[in-house]
């Protein structure tokens, strides 16, 4: 996901100031609510040919975005760098596709990973997820002919994003992306 390319923050979309940091409930609040903003999702420009993204005021100095998915985009499988985070559907649906494991986070290119691991979920209409420091996945607007929107929060703010490969039920490191990348 290489995210940053507009930085500027729509008005609306300042949560409350919280006292110490921000849970991954409230980050999944957070996500909620904003992608319940008509105004600020229909500001967001999209592009029929890649993803877009505006940069948000998430709540107590977590990193947010708002994401638009052109149909048949997706992520690939990727880390948050040990970040925990949430996402929720503003409009279509997506699907994410995870890992019910937690993977060392350092020390391997390749792992084979157990029969049972894979989950997958649709949402959409505000549905949204939390998840923890370790969460594996891939998100995936699955329409062939519709956007979709989702807003993300993360925090501690993303220190990097490890992204994999996966055949069958091999997983490989294949890159590590830095924040300034993504500038």
């Amino acid at each position: 996901m290489s995210l940053p390319a507009r930085t500027s923050a729509p008005s609306g979309a300042v949560a409350p100031a919280l006292s110490g940091a921000p849970s991954a409930a409230d980050l999944l609040d957070f996500a909620r609510r904003t992608a319940g903003d008509p105004a600020l999702v229909a500001a967001l420009p999209l592009d029929p040919q890649g993803r877009t993204w505006v940069r948000l005021e998430g709540p107590g100095g977590s990193e947010a975005w708002l994401i638009g998915w052109p149909p048949g985009s997706g992520t690939g499988w990727h880390d948050h760098g040990g970040s925990h985070g949430a996402f929720a559907a503003a409009a279509g649906v997506l699907t994410e596709q995870s890992l019910a494991a937690q993977l060392p986070t350092e020390g391997w290119r390749t792992l084979e990973l157990v029969d049972g691991v894979d989950r997958e979920r649709q949402l959409s209409d505000g549905r949204g997820r939390a998840f923890g420091p370790h969460h594996v996945h891939q998100v995936l607007n699955p329409s062939p002919d519709r956007h979709a929107v989702s807003v993300h929060a993360y925090y501690p703010p993303l220190p990097m994003m490890r992204r994999y490969s996966r055949s069958g039920q091999v997983l490989r490191l294949e890159q590590v992306e830095w924040p300034e990348e993504w500038a």
